[in-house]
């Protein structure tokens, strides 16, 4: 009989799974506990289960981390891992931080289907979906490297934020990318709060609601334009959901949320293509039409292999955040990191393609 594995188990499935060979209630919450809470990778590791328990628990089920393939460490300190899952796909999770905190990039797709055509990520087609238990186990393996094990409970933990912004939409994997934010948040184990979440989705407009409602995290819309004619260019996606339903989808959430739960609207700044004054004022002229509590995230765009865009330049990118701030709204401009490595935004992508061309 197959094993079990409990990584990604929901607590009223974990609480399934232990009543089924006939244990307590009060067990599951030790065994939660010691998997997110304390980090255990073996039923050995649980010291307060006594010796017979903890050999019928390894009869019946696995606690299992993704394979590390290579892991590269950037010159500013990012760190990205390529891991591999029971199948043999492979993902790419980046851990990327700052003086004292630090956000864990996470993945919740092998490929993409959104075929955006600035990112690295959407040359590679969709493969699967992963499931909850592999979308977690990319923050217990950036856990297991820093040594946030047990939970901190002050000040010093330095993977302080989870940005579900790596390969894959997330929104085409709601159910199993909600049960991980679920397990993630969670306070008897990793503990990180919701407020410390932010999903990024390039616009699957059926689902933005629901990023408030099923999982009550922050959201940051892949936006890149101004314009339905200029973001089709770019992303394929706002052919089916253009620029005017992913706004209307944004009020519902920020009802939900509130107002002061500002959402992000993430923009890469492509040389000659959306960085012009005019580009800003459209989007100003946007978020006033909707009347969004709203940010921008200027983003420098990352060339990769066989991309044919460019990044603006250092004058037209503040030139643009000038334009924006001008009218009330925030628009910073992010550091690239881990360039170096490929880890930057928009860059990730399995070797596995990359590995047989070397072969």
């Amino acid at each position: 009989m197959a094993k079990t594995e409990l990584i990604g188990l929901s607590k009223e499935e974990l609480n399934e799974a232990i009543a089924a060979i006939g244990e307590k209630p009060f067990r599951a919450k030790q065994i939660w506990q010691w998997i997110y809470n304390r980090g255990a990778t073996g039923f050995e590791e649980m010291s307060n289960l006594s010796k017979e328990l903890r050999l019928k628990l390894a009869e019946n089920f696995t606690i299992s981390r993704p394979k590390i393939i290579t892991e590269q460490i950037s010159a500013d300190k990012t760190h990205k891992w390529l891991l591999e899952f029971a199948d043999g796909q492979r993902i790419e999770t980046v851990y990327i931080p700052e003086a004292d905190r630090g956000a864990v990039c996470i993945s919740t797709q092998v490929g993409c289907a959104v075929g955006c055509k600035f990112c690295h990520t959407g040359s590679q087609k969709i493969t699967r979906n992963l499931t909850a238990g592999e979308i977690v186990s990319q923050f217990m393996v950036a856990r297991d490297a820093y040594g946030e094990w047990p939970t901190p409970t002050n000040q010093t933990r330095y993977l302080s934020n989870i940005v579900v912004m790596g390969m894959g939409e997330p929104l085409h994997n709601p159910e199993n990318t909600f049960k991980a934010l679920k397990i993630l948040s969670d306070g008897d184990g990793i503990a990180i709060s919701k407020r410390k979440i932010t999903l990024s989705t390039s616009g699957i407009v059926p689902k933005i609601p629901s990023v408030a409602t099923e999982a009550g995290v922050h959201l940051a819309i892949s936006l890149h334009a101004p314009t339905n004619a200029k973001r089709s260019q770019i992303m394929p996606v706002n052919d089916r959901f253009p620029i005017e339903e992913i706004l209307s989808a944004c009020k519902e959430y920020q009802k939900v949320m509130g107002r002061g739960c500002y959402i992000t609207f993430e923009y890469l700044m492509l040389k000659d293509f959306n960085d012009s004054p005019e580009d800003a004022r459209e989007l100003v002229r946007l978020m006033k039409k909707y009347d969004l509590g709203a940010k921008f995230n200027l983003i420098p765009f990352n060339p990769w292999p066989g991309c044919g865009f460019e990044p603006s330049s250092n004058n037209k990118v503040h030139a643009f955040s000038r334009e924006i701030e001008a009218a009330g709204y925030e628009a910073p401009i992010r550091v690239a990191r881990g360039q170096d490595i490929l880890a930057a935004c928009g860059q990730l992508k399995s070797k596995k393609e990359n590995d047989k061309k070397a072969d």
